[in-house]
Formats: C-alpha cells, sequence, structure tokens
C-alpha cells in the first residue's frame, strides 16, 4: 500500500541514529557521558558534530554511524535557559526512574533495583556506535575518546557493548528487529507493504502527526525541530526461566516447546510470522525481508493463528479490532543483544548478565511509550 506523500522533512538536520535502520549484522557500543562543566559539554558537541551522519547523508556503506542524545539533566548541564527547559513536555523532564508507577517499574523492577548510573541525575550524553564488527567498532571509540580528550569536565560514567548476528536472532533465540514503519516524507520504506507510511510528525518534531496537529516543540524553535525523543532502557532476559515455563508447559520436550515458545512470539524462532506461517516454521519465509513482515491480522480476527497476546500482535495489532487506533501508538523500536548467549538446551541460570537494550524512538513520550 503506497500514498503519495506532500510532505518535505528537512533531511539534512535529522540525525541518521533516529529514523534510518540499522544495519546486520553490527557491533554497537552504548557510552554515557556525564557534564561536569558547560563549557566543556559544548565543546564536546562541536567536535561530535562531524561524525554525526543526517539522513539526507547517510551512507549505509559507512564503516561507523554515530548517534548522540541529551537528556533534560544534560540540557541542564549545558547551561540551557529555564525558560527553554520548562518547554519540554513533562516526561522529558521528569525522566524514566520518576515516572516508575505510570510505566509498571515496580517491585523487583523498581527504580533502586536498576544498574548505576541508569535513572539518575548523571546521565547526561549518550553516544551510540555502531559498526559492521568489532573491529570497525573501534573507530567509533576512537571518534569519542578524541572528542572528549583533553575535556576534564566530560566524564565517562558507563558503557554497554552490543551485538546483533547475521541471523537477527535475539537471547531467546528468535529473529528480532524485522518490522520497521514508513514514514511520510523519510524516503525510508518500511517493512510492511500493506501499511500507509505514518505521519513524520509521529516521530519528528515540527510536522504533521496521524490528529493532524504539531507535537510541542521546545522553544526557541531551533532547540527542539527535527529533533526526536529517544528511550533506551537494558532489560535482563531470564533465558534459563523461559526455557523452564516452556519445557512445563508444553507436552512434548521438542517440537511443543518450540511451538509454544512462537505462539508467545508470534513469529518462528527464523522469523516466519505466525499469520503467513500458521503450521511450521518457514526459514526461507523468515529470511526474506520483501516477505517476513508483509501481512496483517484481518484474517484472523479470532486469533487463531496469532494469538491476541503474543507479543508481535501486542506491539503492533496492524488492522486488528481494538479499543483506539494502533496508529497513535507506533513507535520505532530496536532492540539489540549484549552479554553471551546461554548454550542452547541449557534449563539452569549461569549467572551471566544478559539481555536486550531497548530503544525507542517517537515525537510523543505520553502516548507512544
Amino acid at each position: 500500500m503506497t500514498a503519495k506523500s506532500t510532505v518535505e522533512l528537512e533531511l539534512d538536520d535529522i540525525q541518521a541514529g533516529a529514523l534510518e535502520p540499522r544495519p546486520v549484522p553490527y557491533a554497537g557500543v552504548y557510552h554515557i557521558l556525564r557534564l561536569d562543566d558547560r563549557h566543556a559539554g559544548r565543546e564536546l558537541l562541536r567536535r561530535l558534530i562531524p561524525y554525526l551522519n543526517s539522513v539526507a547523508s547517510f551512507d549505509p556503506k559507512m564503516p561507523v554511524s554515530l548517534a548522540v542524545g541529551l537528556s533534560f539533566q544534560g540540557l541542564k548541564a549545558l547551561g540551557v535557559p529555564e525558560e527553554s527547559l520548562a518547554t519540554f513536555p513533562p516526561e522529558f523532564q521528569q525522566g524514566m526512574a520518576a515516572r516508575a508507577a505510570e510505566l509498571g517499574d515496580v517491585g523487583e523492577n523498581a527504580p533502586e533495583h536498576w544498574e548505576n548510573p541508569l535513572g539518575s541525575r548523571d546521565v547526561h550524553v549518550v553516544v551510540v556506535g555502531l559498526a559492521p564488527d568489532t573491529a570497525s567498532l573501534e573507530a567509533a571509540d576512537r571518534y569519542a575518546r578524541d572528542a572528549s580528550r583533553d575535556l576534564p569536565g566530560v566524564v565517562s560514567i558507563w558503557r554497554q557493548d552490543v551485538h546483533a548476528a547475521a541471523d537477527m536472532r535475539n537471547m531467546f533465540g528468535f529473529a528480532d528487529g524485522i518490522g520497521h514503519p514508513a514514514i511520510e516524507g523519510s524516503g525510508i520504506p518500511g517493512t510492511n507493504p500493506y501499511e500507509l507510511p505514518l505521519k513524520a510528525g509521529e516521530f519528528v518534531l515540527g510536522y504533521e502527526g496521524e490528529v493532524h496537529n504539531l507535537a510541542p516543540i521546545p522553544q526557541p524553535d531551533v532547540l527542539g525541530r527535527n529533533g526526536t525523543y529517544a528511550v533506551f532502557r537494558k532489560l535482563h532476559t531470564r533465558v534459563a526461566a523461559f526455557r523452564k515455563h516452556l519445557r512445563q508447559a508444553a507436552k512434548d520436550h521438542a517440537e511443543d516447546e518450540e511451538w509454544l515458545a512462537a505462539k508467545i512470539v508470534g513469529r518462528c524462532p527464523s522469523g516466519a510470522p505466525l499469520a503467513l506461517a500458521p503450521d511450521n516454521d518457514d526459514a526461507e519465509l523468515g529470511a526474506d525481508p520483501k516477505r517476513n513482515n508483509a501481512f496483517m491480522f484481518g484474517d484472523d480476527p479470532r486469533g487463531l493463528k496469532s494469538p491476541f497476546g503474543a507479543h508481535l500482535r501486542r506491539m503492533n495489532p496492524r488492522d486488528s479490532l481494538i479499543i483506539g487506533l494502533a496508529r497513535l501508538h507506533r513507535m520505532i523500536r530496536r532492540g539489540t543483544n549484549y552479554g553471551p548467549p546461554l548454550p542452547p538446551g541449557v534449563l539452569e541460570d549461569d549467572g551471566a548478565d544478559r539481555g536486550l537494550l531497548f530503544a525507542f524512538v517517537g515525537a510523543h513520550l505520553d502516548r507512544q511509550f
């Protein structure tokens, strides 16, 4: 399904890391920096700008891609005036830790159990580097180090290495990162040809959204226009516990376990969606980027192929009959693995920290995330 776009995005002013899909495979790194001196922080950004690609200049063949994000506390540390800071939405000002109750981060997932310094007021700048392999990634690290060299007011306080294999499998053994929405005016195709492109204002500030209005833009206009909001969360995955659950719930120890897992996820391990492969995994379908996300749910109103509770269907109901409009809750979701995988068949946790570094991109923190 296509629609001619009448929107012209200022692609040379939008970070490629916000809209461009990630390459596969890749190695990556997340750096968190604390700014102890506003002048050093501003100098850091000046040095990083030459390494940041816009959507207009992005070349997927480049060996290294960098993206930079600022937190609300980071803007304060840079010396952004209070009258400008007050124009940012409350959700951004408060941060995730302060909104734990609204987000469901309670009990063992409450902020007091988060890895330091995540959720703290010390998270000011996040620099993300991506490269086709670990060797190339060293260049991204070199850029970051060079940018902060001789700037004692810029302190590195956290680092997380991440990776995505060619088969795109996550820690649970399922291909991930398949879906990507088409965004009007971006020139970046979506992965589902049956969905109309979403309005640019759902993802980029300064443009009309799905309800034909503009998301509030921080002031002055140059501070927010062509920007977006990003959320990143480090999610520890209990792979052994998941496998144990499958073992206990399945009738047999092999086929039924895998099929039950597929019903939970909404896709087979290869990435083939149950909507198109309801009876057996289809590795060829799962590996085909032109087909593995080309479906809707209208022909499955009872959830017999793709259960209503499946992760795939909950994250994007597509054309399912639900309360509300699914398009108002679409987001750009990017998850990547961290840590070593648990060897196949192992049912006991080995104590290693493994999981998913989840990233959200959207213009409406309250409505989308």
